[in-house]
This record gives C-alpha cells, sequence and structure tokens, in this order.
C-alpha cells in the first residue's frame, strides 16, 4: 500500500469505489464501519442520484444521517461508465462531552420505562408492546432527565394505536471519554406514524442532557453503559 494509498485507507471520510453494478471494488476502513449502518444499495443510489450529468467530480452539501452517522457533504466523480466513487464528509457524532458522570444513580432502566408506559397510558387506548433484553444491568443515570426524553420520544408516536419499545445492546459498539470506554445499549420507541414536528424539541433536550437519539423509522436513545462513579 504506497503511502496515499494509506491516506485513503485511514480517512476519517468514508470512501466507496463502486462498479457499474452497484458491487463494491473497494472501500477504507471508515467505509466498512458505515456499512453496518447503511447498505451498499442506499450508498450506490445516493452516489448515482448526485453524480455529475458528465464525467468528473461534483460535490453537493446537504444533511444525510445513517445510524450514528451524520454527514453534511459528499463527492461523486467517475471518469468512465466502469466506476463511480463516493466520499462522504462526517460530521463530529455519538459524542459525549461531560458525561456527568456523578450526576446519577444507579438505575433500572427497565422501571424508568415501565414508569413512563404507565404515564402515558393514562386516558389512552394505545397499545404498548415490549421487547426488551433482560440482562443489562442497572446503570448510571440522572432519572429525571431520561424520564423526560422518554417522554418527549412516546409523544412522537401519540397519533398510533401501537407503539413498540426496544430495549438491547450495541453489540461491537463502544464509546470512550476521560480514557474509559464503555459498552452501549439502546431504547428504541416506535410505530407507524411519527410526528417530526415534535423532534427538535426533543433532539436539543437530548443534546443538552449528553445524549444521542437515531431517527429512521423509530426514535432511538444510545445510552453509555457506566457502572460506577470511579
Amino acid at each position: 500500500m504506497t503511502f496515499e494509498q494509506q491516506w485513503l485507507e485511514y480517512d476519517y471520510n468514508p470512501f466507496i469505489l463502486f462498479n457499474t453494478n452497484g458491487k463494491i471494488d473497494s472501500l477504507n476502513a471508515e467505509a466498512q464501519f458505515l456499512l453496518g449502518f447503511a447498505s451498499t444499495h442506499e450508498l450506490f443510489e445516493l452516489a448515482t442520484s448526485y453524480a455529475s450529468v458528465n464525467f468528473g467530480f461534483k460535490t453537493s452539501f446537504m444533511e444525510i444521517e445513517f445510524g450514528r452517522y451524520k454527514f453534511f457533504g459528499i463527492t461523486v466523480g467517475y471518469e468512465n461508465e466502469e466506476q463511480i466513487g463516493l466520499k462522504l464528509y462526517q460530521a463530529p457524532v455519538f459524542k459525549i462531552t461531560n458525561p456527568k458522570t456523578n450526576d446519577g444513580e444507579l438505575t433500572n432502566i427497565y422501571t424508568l420505562i415501565d414508569l413512563c408506559i404507565a404515564t402515558n397510558s393514562i386516558s389512552s387506548k394505545i397499545n404498548f408492546v415490549k421487547d426488551f433484553d433482560p440482562t443489562i444491568p442497572s446503570v448510571l443515570l440522572n432519572s429525571n432527565k431520561i424520564i423526560k426524553i422518554l417522554n418527549k420520544m412516546y409523544d412522537c408516536f401519540k397519533e398510533n394505536e401501537k407503539i413498540l419499545t426496544k430495549v438491547y445492546y450495541r453489540v461491537g459498539e463502544h464509546i470512550k471519554f476521560e480514557e474509559k470506554k464503555y459498552s452501549i445499549f439502546s431504547i428504541e420507541i416506535a410505530s407507524d406514524i411519527m410526528n417530526k414536528s415534535k423532534l427538535q424539541e426533543l433532539k436539543h433536550f437530548v443534546e443538552e442532557s449528553g445524549y444521542y437519539i437515531e431517527v429512521k423509522n423509530g426514535i432511538t436513545l444510545n445510552i453509555p453503559m457506566i457502572l460506577s462513579k470511579d
């Protein structure tokens, strides 16, 4: 691998080279992680949709999200009809700048979710369905903040007859701060209809609270598994 190739391989921004059939010919290390959140077909469609009309390179600026990844722009380039390249410019994401590990107590997350479901069930005919991984231990949380976040998440789905709540590990994913590495678990709330007018308020409160959410068909709150204040 040449020095120039190493620069591309270890670039913070994902790069993928597709062939004419939408198959991947090559990709860098960051793109391999991205494929855990976006399909090859989605990324190929993105490349062909924003490609220049003629041979060459075209850079477009827009906000794109794939799971925990957020991008503010892309460059698409091709010199022939056999291959097309896509580079995505990554914005800093999934970062807890101030985890406030002393701002909370060891808490059973299932108890908080049940409390929120009970509150949102009052005078409501919504069927709240739970799909929990029962092995997640008590973690260090600010209960008041988490309850407010969950209630705002449920509020985005009040127009539905059924709301699904899932709790699960983020397999193979970690977050690092204060020189320590923590596993991550997620609380996903989803249904058919999402009131997107409430998302901005939710996102603002979540960011102020030091957490991170993903918005796709549902809303997912990602929480580091901090087990002690040490």
